[in-house]
């Protein structure tokens, strides 16, 4: 009875040979042919299950394994593999018994020892759990059964093919493991090359975007730099769209240019993104280190091939760009302080010693004779910004030389240049659109000079305004008679030569708030023509012949007379002359 429980437990292989059989001749020889049977057949047997282990040691895949333990059983005997149960509580059916986990059975196997066990199974004479047990330990169960209890021998091969397939799953799964683990660290490795390569990229895009910083390249060598790093053609552009550096093949000639309204929306776009954006054939970004101060960095990408790299080297580009636009802006602004500073010390008087240096600073050349000019503007030319922005401009087309400023009102340019003023004058009226006046001083050898010439410009402005017909442009070289008025140093011999021929004529303008004075002005300086001075006052003709009437009513005089007509336009010159003096005063 040991013997037979021991049997039953599969902890002792079967007899092969049963010893104590009777010795005589003829009785013995049918046991000993059955016992060479019963060898020969366990012999089988184990040659069997010797190849079952040496392919399920030499696969890899888990299910082919179970499969394989599975399928051989019915050549192993009468009995079968129900399933495997794991201990992650996962069932795994045999090929022959494909039916789900039987119920209870996880229970049972969970009271079962390290040993295995029997356990019950519905519809089954007789069933076995026997340990699957790896190199970590238990694995799980393999579940035999059968419908009578299988003899010894058959047990002994269940409990070996139990052992061999817990071995073989154990290699399976640490050789899935491995693979896992070589596959993670592949694609580890390749992330990390891929990063490497991204970094050191990124890295080249830095250092040589970063020279060009250093080096002052400017906006052409930025371009040239993203050019070089992107392989694609580069444009740098202002906040109106003007080309100002390109680097690659391709350059559009003429460069196309949008309306103002497309431009300011793909502006604002821009500036809601903060980044990289397609506009078209192009990936745009913006560079605006101040909000007066708009760059557009564009790579010209028509087959949209900008990866990554391109786009880290577009939004580095636009970091230098921004650094060059406020360098630039930077000094564009300094250079605009440095030269308002000396102009206004130049009007303002200011000694050779220290003009000279200071202009040489903003590589002007002071030495040579200048003069100033004053522009007015009246109406919508009267516009500060407007004006020195028009006169600015002006300037520039007529390739002219000199420094400009606002000053009490006006603009004040410091010049060397000979330039044809009328000209210059009706310019800055068609830009800015609205009339306006010039007064040209004379020449100064000297930078300390320049106040007088100050003074003179301002005479002529006045002058032309007040009394002089025709353009509103008025040289002070070219006044004649005002200009010996205005260098009489005691003016009350020429206040009393005004009273005498103008006196009434004041006296009633200043009772009446009339313009008789102003009315004679003007017909005196058009000759004595009717059209001319009523288009000039811009009164009506016989409002202009009533005015004379009454002139020659209040003087007593005639006015065709060439002595009174003399005088009387020498008096109103000089009268002129004096309001001009005593403004200026």
């Amino acid at each position: 009875m040991a013997a037979e429980r021991t049997a039953a437990d599969g902890l002792a292989p079967p007899a092969v040979l049963r010893p104590g059989a009777p010795a005589d001749g003829a009785p013995r020889a049918a046991p000993r042919d059955t016992a060479q049977e019963n060898l020969r057949e366990r012999l089988s047997e184990f040659r069997a299950l010797l190849v079952i282990s040496l392919l399920m040691t030499e696969s890899v895949n888990e299910d082919q394994i179970l499969e394989l333990a599975a399928s051989s059983a019915p050549g192993l005997g009468s009995w079968r593999v129900e399933g495997y149960s794991f201990t992650d509580g996962q069932w795994r059916p045999g090929i022959l018994c494909p039916d789900p986990s039987p119920r209870g059975l996880a229970g049972q196997l969970a009271t079962l020892s390290a040993a295995g066990g029997k356990v019950e199974l519905p519809g089954r004479g007789w069933a076995w759990a026997y340990p699957l047990r790896g190199a970590d330990g238990l694995l799980g169960h393999l579940v035999a059964s059968c419908d009578l209890e299988p003899s010894a021998e058959e047990r002994f091969l269940i409990q070996v093919l139990a052992q061999q397939t817990g071995v073989a799953v154990s290699n399976a799964r640490l050789h899935a493991k491995e693979r896992a683990t070589a596959a993670e660290l592949a694609a580890t490795n390749a992330t990390l090359a891929g990063t490497v390569t991204s970094l050191q990229r990124s890295m080249d895009i830095h250092e040589r975007l970063t020279r060009v910083a250093v080096s002052g390249e400017g906006q052409p060598g930025i371009a040239g730099a993203l050019h070089e790093l992107t392989g694609m053609p580069v444009a740098i552009e202002d906040r109106y769209g003007n080309l100002s550096a390109w680097a690659g093949p391709g350059q559009p000639s003429p460069y196309p240019k949008e309306s103002f309204a497309k431009r300011e929306q793909v502006l604002r776009r821009l500036m809601r993104a903060g980044r990289p954006v397609r506009d078209g054939e192009r990936l745009i970004l913006l560079a605006s280190p101040r909000s007066d101060v708009i760059g557009v960095l564009a790579l010209i990408d028509p087959g949209h091939r900008a990866d990554k790299a391109d786009l880290v080297a577009l939004e580095h580009g636009a970091t230098v760009l921004s650094m060059e636009l406020a360098r630039l802006r930077g000094i564009a602004d300094t250079e605009l302080r440095l030269r308002r500073d000396l102009v206004h010390d130049l009007l303002a008087g200011i000694d050779d010693e220290s003009a000279l240096p200071r202009a040489e600073a903003l590589d002007y050349d002071l030495r040579r004779p200048h003069r100033v000019v004053l522009v007015e503007g009246r109406g919508r030319a009267r516009a500060h910004d407007a004006l020195l922005g028009a006169v600015r401009r002006a300037m520039r087309r007529g390739r002219q030389a000199g420094l400009f400023e606002t000053w009490s009102g006006d603009v004040a340019i410091v010049t060397a240049d000979q330039v044809p003023w009328e000209q210059f004058r009706r310019a800055i009226m068609s830009d800015i659109g609205g009339q306006c006046y010039i007064g040209v001083g004379g020449f100064c050898a000297r930078p300390s000079e320049l106040p007088r010439s100050l003074r003179e410009a301002q005479l002529a402005l006045r002058l032309q305004k007040t009394l002089l017909p025709g353009s509103g442009a008025c040289e002070y070289p070219k006044l004649g008679i005002f200009r010996m008025l205005a260098a009489i140093p005691d003016l009350s011999d020429v206040d009393r030569f005004v009273r005498e021929w103008l006196g009434s004529l004041l006296d009633y303008d200043e009772r009446r708030k009339a313009e008789l004075v102003h009315t004679l002005t003007q017909y005196l300086e058009h000759g004595g023509n009717y059209d001319a001075t009523a288009a000039e006052l811009s009164v009506h003709k016989s409002t202009l012949k009533y005015r004379l009437q009454r002139i020659r009513e209040l003087t007593g005089l005639e006015l065709n007379d060439p002595d009174v007509h003399f005088n009387l336009q020498l008096a109103t010159r000089a009268w002129g002359t004096l309001q001009a003096l005593h403004d200026e005063r």
